[in-house]
C-alpha cells in the first residue's frame, strides 16, 4: 500500500483531539473518512483532513483500510467486531472492552482472521512514565517497593455527558476511564497483580457514575500500587511518587501532550512533546535529591507503530493481551468496591 487509508469511527473528544491529529501527522496514514453525524464536526473534518464525513459505519467500509473505534464505550466491542469480520485491522480506544471475557473474543478474532488488534493505551508514551521506566530499568531507585500514581482533577461542576451520568451499561466512571491507564501503567511497571483491593464513590450531585476511585494492587513481585482517580482534588497531589529500596522518584504535573493537543499543536512539530525544566521529577533520598529530565512524550510513537506493523509486520504497538490483563484488573477492582473485599483477579472476574 502507498499510504493506509484510515476510517475513525467518532469525532468526539478522543476522535477529534487525539486520533485525528496522530493519525495525519504518521508518514504513511491517510485520514480518509469519520463517522460523525454532527454537521459542524462534519465540516471541521474536511477541512483540517480533507476526509470525507460519513453518518454511519455503512459508509465507511469501502474507504479504509484500518478502523479506528473512539467512539463511546459501550461500542467498542460491536463495533471493532464488525471490522474485523470484514477484514478490517482495528485500533481501539480504551478500555477495549467492559470484561475481560468480551476483550478475550476480540483478541481470538483477530487471530483468526490474522488481523491487528491494538489499543490506544497511549498514557505508555507519556514523558513522566517513560522517564519512571527508564529509571526503573536502570536500577536508579533499587527495588520498587510502592508505586502511588494520581490523575487528580478539580471538577466540582460535572460536565454532563454519558461518562458522567451513565451507569455499568455506558461502561461510564473513572475506573474505566482513567483508571484504564493507571492499571496499564502499573502493570506494565511492576508487572502481574495477585490481590485487588479499590474503593470506588460518586462525590459530585448529579453524577452517575464513579468520580472518586482508589486502587491498591498487590503486585505478584511484592510491590504495591497505590492509583488514584478523581474530580474533587482541590490541591492536586504529585502525579509519581515511587519508593525504591535505593532511592525515591517523585514527580508532580501531567504530561504536556494532551494539553499541546487540545491548543490545536501539531504532534509533529519540534519540542511537541518536551516538558519546562521546573516540572522535572527528583531522584534521590531527602539527604541528596536531584532533578531528572523528563524524557519527551510521544504519542505519535502509538501510531508510527500501528504504520509499522501493517506495513512491515512488526507487533502492535501494544499486546491486546496486556490491556486483557489490565480488563481482569479493572473487573476485580469493580467488585471490591462493590463487595468491600479483597479480590483475586482472574479469568473472567
Amino acid at each position: 500500500m502507498s499510504e493506509i487509508k484510515v476510517g475513525l469511527v467518532g469525532y468526539g473528544t478522543a476522535g477529534a483531539f487525539f486520533h485525528a491529529p496522530l493519525i495525519h501527522a504518521t508518514p504513511g496514514l491517510r485520514l480518509s473518512a469519520v463517522v460523525t453525524g454532527n454537521p459542524v464536526r462534519a465540516d471541521d473534518v474536511a477541512a483540517r483532513y480533507g476526509a470525507v464525513a460519513v453518518p454511519g459505519l455503512d459508509g465507511l467500509w469501502d474507504r479504509c483500510d484500518l478502523v479506528v473505534v473512539a467512539s463511546p464505550n459501550k461500542t467498542h466491542v460491536p463495533v471493532a467486531t464488525e471490522a474485523l469480520t470484514r477484514g478490517k485491522p482495528v485500533v481501539i480506544d480504551k478500555p477495549l472492552a467492559r470484561t475481560a471475557k468480551e476483550a478475550r473474543q476480540l483478541v481470538r478474532l483477530a487471530a483468526e482472521r490474522n488481523l491487528m488488534l491494538t489499543v490506544f493505551q497511549n498514557r505508555r508514551w507519556d514523558g513522566d512514565f517513560r522517564t519512571l521506566s527508564r529509571l526503573t530499568a536502570e536500577g536508579r531507585l533499587g527495588d520498587v517497593l510502592r508505586l502511588e500514581s494520581r490523575f487528580d482533577r478539580w471538577r466540582p461542576v460535572p460536565k454532563g455527558g454519558w461518562r458522567e451520568s451513565g451507569g455499568a451499561e455506558e461502561v461510564a466512571g473513572l475506573l474505566y476511564d482513567l483508571g484504564s491507564h493507571l492499571v496499564d501503567q502499573a502493570l506494565q511497571l511492576l508487572g502481574p497483580v495477585s490481590d485487588v483491593y479499590a474503593e470506588s464513590d460518586v462525590r459530585r450531585e448529579g453524577v452517575g457514575a464513579d468520580d472518586d476511585t482508589f486502587i491498591a494492587l498487590m503486585h505478584v513481585s511484592g510491590a504495591r500500587s497505590h492509583l488514584w482517580a478523581g474530580a474533587m482534588a482541590a490541591q492536586l497531589g504529585p502525579r509519581f511518587r515511587v519508593l525504591g529500596s535505593r532511592a525515591a522518584y517523585v514527580k508532580h504535573g501531567m504530561d504536556v501532550q494532551e494539553e499541546r493537543l487540545r491548543a490545536g499543536t501539531s504532534p509533529d512539530s519540534p519540542g511537541f512533546g518536551a516538558e519546562n525544566e521546573e516540572m522535572w521529577g527528583l531522584l534521590g533520598t531527602d539527604d541528596a535529591k536531584a532533578a531528572v529530565p523528563t524524557e519527551a512524550g510521544a504519542y505519535l510513537d502509538f501510531y508510527r507503530g500501528v504504520e509499522s506493523c501493517l506495513r512491515a509486520g512488526a507487533p502492535p504497538p501494544v499486546s491486546p493481551e496486556s490491556v486483557v490483563d489490565a480488563l481482569a484488573v479493572l473487573e476485580a477492582a469493580r467488585l471490591s468496591a462493590a463487595e468491600r473485599v479483597v479480590v483475586q483477579p482472574g479469568k473472567d472476574t
